[in-house]
């Protein structure tokens, strides 16, 4: 049963961002659907492989490094992205597991990261996480200091920023938050936006966004978080 919902529903996803490019006039090939496998297991993330997805994210270093290696022995191809706050003790497992990293937000991390991307040789693609709404319980660099941010991970610690991410508050219509992050990312000349998520990632590719992470419309609901 829950091959079948997997399945139907990462079928489903990719019409709609067909539908969506179409519509926003855009190549569908320039938006990469990353499909959120965090709190699922193998038995539910298998189907979604075998249905030919290879782009997935996670929230949490110690879960992904707990099931991937696995999966990824198994089936090649896979790129992983950490889209769930960053601890700066992590950074030397998240440089060494993930392709990408979606929440730089403050200077302890990007000196952090530095380190381990000189040490290990790794570079994954780093986005820094705009809080868009200024939500004191998310993450993210204010937009008022993103410039900055963004000046100083590049002169200060020699990290290249390949693009914006952001998670526009729940109560809020997207779009707006969308259009700012990418207003953002113009002036920085950073081509790679991750945005969008079950509810909004149509907007979000209205908007621009070349990352959309999906999840609960491919997996189902989560039972966990």
């Amino acid at each position: 049963m829950a091959t079948t919902a997997t399945s139907s529903g990462l079928v489903h996803v990719r019409a709609e961002i067909a539908r969506g490019c179409k519509e926003a006039g855009r190549d569908p090939s320039e938006v990469k659907l990353i499909a959120v496998s965090k709190t699922f297991g193998a038995d539910a993330i298998e189907p979604v492989i075998a249905q030919g997805q290879r782009v997935f994210g996670e929230n949490r270093v110690q879960e992904a490094k707990a099931k991937w290696p696995p999966l990824m022995a198994k089936h090649s191809g896979i790129e992983l992205h950490l889209i769930g706050p960053l601890q700066s003790n992590k950074a030397k497992e998240a440089v060494a597991l993930f392709d990408a990293i979606h929440s730089v937000d403050r200077p302890s991390l990007c000196e952090a990261l530095a380190k381990e991307v000189t040490k290990q040789g790794r570079s994954p693609l780093l986005f820094v996480e705009i809080n868009t709404g200024a939500e004191a319980q998310k993450a993210g660099v204010l937009p008022q200091d993103a410039d900055a941010f963004i000046a100083a991970c590049r002169d200060t610690y020699k990290l290249s920023i390949s693009g914006l991410m952001c998670i526009p508050p729940a109560e809020e219509a997207p779009g707006p938050h969308f259009a700012l992050t990418a207003k953002i990312a113009q002036r920085n000349g950073l081509k790679l936006l991750s945005m969008g998520m079950s509810a909004d990632y149509i907007t979000a590719i209205q908007l621009g966004a070349t990352h959309v992470r999906v999840g609960s419309a491919i997996f189902g609901a989560r039972t966990a978080t």
